[in-house]
């Protein structure tokens, strides 16, 4: 896990790679018209639908883990294959990645006749919302919600459940379900709530099994996340429990169980307002205001947001490196 880590910081998702998420769209994509083609705009199919392709897209994928866990475990050579697989299942470069494009593509300073296309382009790329519109500052606050919200759905939710399929892997002596199973059964259902998960058309309620089932998988890495913020912010540890309850209560408001708290931990623990107006499809949404008072993000304080993430990754990974030192010196021969 620590190696597919490093790796995925040093080398991201190349894009020559085929990537199992790639993958898990193609099936989604064919379920979905095979669905739609039977159900039609009945909802309660449309439901009972969705249900069948969560089902079967999250237990193929985690399959798919166990299988290379098993190869892994009869064929030791292999376990480079096994590393690549559980880096596949990170996105902490790649979000990063993407996020600098968007910053690179700003011009340095605010002016009349600044060009903000190619900044606009570039966060098209990231986001659900309308871009063709945004001024310098919608554009930073636009980065910086998507750099602290895909923070915890791409890096964090992963990194947990691959460690707790270390935890069942190693307490089934390898025999069961380990790190990759979870982490690619986490996959397939964030895959299927970022294409099937809208409140539109019949995604309403196709989409909505698979939407569940992710909010579900992303409840507990939240609120980890929100409540390790603070220290590798360098917040003392007076000030811990007053973050996390100031990160509460501006979530709380947002329709997601998970975005409005990720979202409003990192805009406390970087001292910047997030939230507003947005427009999605034409439609405009008010958003609640998070951190309300502070300033508003600057490319400044949207690397450093990028800088928490790096920084509680590695609070995460410490104690995993020390459980597994331990775990070899006590199953040693």
């Amino acid at each position: 896990m620590i190696a597919a880590a490093g790796l995925d910081r040093l080398i991201g998702d190349p894009r020559w790679c085929p990537h199992p998420v790639v993958v898990m769209g193609w099936c989604i994509q064919r379920l979905r018209r095979l669905a739609e083609a039977w159900a039609g705009d009945r909802p309660a199919p449309l439901r009972l639908a969705g249900l069948l392709i969560t089902l079967l897209l999250v237990a193929g994928s985690g399959l798919a883990g166990w299988g290379l866990e098993q190869l892994t475990r009869l064929q030791p050579a292999t376990t480079p294959l096994l590393v690549v697989a559980l880096a596949s299942a990170l996105a902490g470069r790649s979000l990063e990645q993407a996020v600098h494009q968007v910053l690179q593509q700003l011009p340095a300073a605010e002016s009349p006749g600044a060009d903000l296309e190619p900044a606009r382009r570039a966060l098209a790329w990231i986001v659900g919302r309308d871009t063709d519109q945004l001024d310098r500052t919608d554009i930073l606050r636009a980065a910086a919600e998507t750099a602290s919200e895909n923070a915890v759905d791409g890096l964090f939710a992963p990194l947990f459940w691959m460690a707790v399929g270390a935890a069942c892997w190693g307490a089934s002596g390898l025999q069961g379900p380990g790190p990759l199973a979870l982490a690619w059964g986490f996959k397939a259902a964030s895959t299927l709530d970022s294409m099937l998960g809208y409140r539109s058309g019949r995604l309403r309620w196709l989409g909505t099994a698979g939407a569940r089932l992710d909010d579900l998988l992303v409840w507990l890495p939240c609120r980890l996340v929100a409540l390790g913020l603070p220290p590798v912010a360098g917040q003392g540890p007076r000030a811990w429990g007053r973050h996390w309850r100031l990160a509460l209560r501006d979530g709380a408001p947002d329709p997601s169980p998970n975005a409005g708290l990720s979202q409003a931990a990192y805009a406390h623990a970087a001292g910047v307002q997030l939230g507003g107006i947005n427009h999605y499809g034409g439609q405009r949404r008010t958003k609640p205001l998070l951190a309300a008072g502070q300033p508003l993000p600057t490319t400044a304080s949207v690397e450093r947001m990028l800088e928490l993430t790096r920084r509680l990754e590695l609070l995460w990974l410490l104690p995993m490196a020390a459980l597994g030192m331990l775990q070899a010196l006590v199953l040693r021969p």
